[in-house]
């Protein structure tokens, strides 16, 4: 049976998808956790998963682009015009979202794989509430709050670090930025031994950070089909969701893509992992005000990530992976507004944050 470029790309999005839900499941790669156990419990090994997943991805996504496989020009994370409103607001909101359901939209999908039934009503929600910021009601506001404030970068012709460096000194550096900042990341990772005492950890970084440039290679090799052309991407879960509910409602009419392959494949390999280690259960809200939570939330995680162009694994990896100045940017909005959540669900007010902050300004 031939196969369409499309279906090619979305089975390298499922394949891709499965490596993300087995780490998730069984590698414990969570981005809430890791902020968490940073924020809550001083405890950085998760945070430097983190960092080892994106020095992975971004040396080898680097490498390709090194090779004139892949130019990442063509990816919405390197246009022209930088929208920083929705960047910021965006973030923010997908993180005090991300703070209120408990996890993002890919821990989401991991949570359906082991039979997590308030993680359906989060899919649901998130992915309605993206296509909304996109083409429905809330897009309307969208265009209004970030289109009078989107900063241009044709000067240097996209908005990556290196050729925003470039064209400031005149020089010519290559690839030598990207390498460099891998490189200090993996170096910052591993110098923890409590890090490297945890294989699983360190697998599951590896792992989501080669996924993501598979990801990139899948659509920028196999996707350039001159008479189908994919758009070049790689792992994101705030649009794809929509996108899933759409293909699965349209399904006779509607082309699978290489975001619908990737949020069944975390579904599948989240499955896998959850039946491995024997932890699938079928769990559901305690009550009204949980079930309230999680809508909010979902709605939150939804409307920042159109705002943000991402979420934690589009903007934290994905974009990072191509130096772009939208990743730091987003990410750090999305940590704080995790920590406005997690102040919020923890003690009921915000005055509780701020007096720790005032504390450790006069230590």
């Amino acid at each position: 049976m031939d196969l369409s470029t499309a279906q090619l790309v979305a089975l390298a999005g499922f394949a891709g998808g499965v490596v993300l839900g087995l780490a998730a499941r069984v590698g414990r790669f969570c981005t809430l956790g890791a902020l968490e156990d940073a924020f809550l419990g001083h405890d950085t090994r998760r945070l430097r998963s983190w960092a080892l997943a994106i020095a992975t991805a971004m040396v080898l996504s680097q490498a390709m682009a090194a090779a004139g496989w892949i130019d990442f020009r063509h990816s919405i994370y390197l246009a022209s015009g930088f929208p920083w409103v929705g960047a910021v607001l965006g973030g923010l909101a997908f993180g005090i979202g991300m703070a209120l359901v408990g996890t993002c939209g890919y821990g989401t999908l991991a949570r359906i794989g082991g039979g997590d039934l308030r993680a359906v009503v989060t899919f649901l929600v998130m992915g309605v509430s993206a296509y909304m910021a996109m083409n429905g009601i809330t897009g309307v506001l969208r265009h209004a709050l970030i289109d009078p404030w989107i900063v241009s970068f044709e000067a240097s012709g996209g908005m990556a670090f290196d050729a925003l460096f470039d064209a400031a000194t005149g020089l010519d550096t290559g690839h030598a930025i990207g390498f460099t900042v891998a490189a200090a990341l993996a170096v910052w990772a591993l110098r923890d031994a409590a890090f490297r005492a945890e294989p699983r950890l360190v697998v599951s970084g590896l792992a989501v950070g080669a996924a993501v440039a598979f990801g990139w290679a899948a659509t920028g090799l196999v996707g350039s089909d001159p008479f189908s052309p994919q758009r070049l991407e790689s792992f994101t879960f705030a649009r794809p969701l929509g996108d899933t509910l759409i293909y699965l409602m349209t399904y006779s009419g509607a082309t699978i893509t290489f975001g619908v392959g990737s949020v069944l494949g975390v579904v599948a390999g989240a499955l896998a992992g959850a039946l491995f280690k024997r932890e699938f259960r079928w769990e559901a809200c305690d009550d009204v005000r949980e079930l309230r939570r999680h809508i909010v939330g979902a709605f939150l995680m939804g409307t920042g990530g159109v705002l943000a162009f991402g979420c934690t694994i589009g903007q934290g990896i994905t974009a990072a992976s191509t130096l772009s100045v939208s990743a730091p940017v987003v990410m750090l909005s999305i940590a704080l507004g995790s920590r406005i959540g997690m102040a919020w669900l923890v003690e009921g007010t915000l005055r509780g944050l701020f007096e720790r902050y005032a504390l450790s300004r006069e230590g």
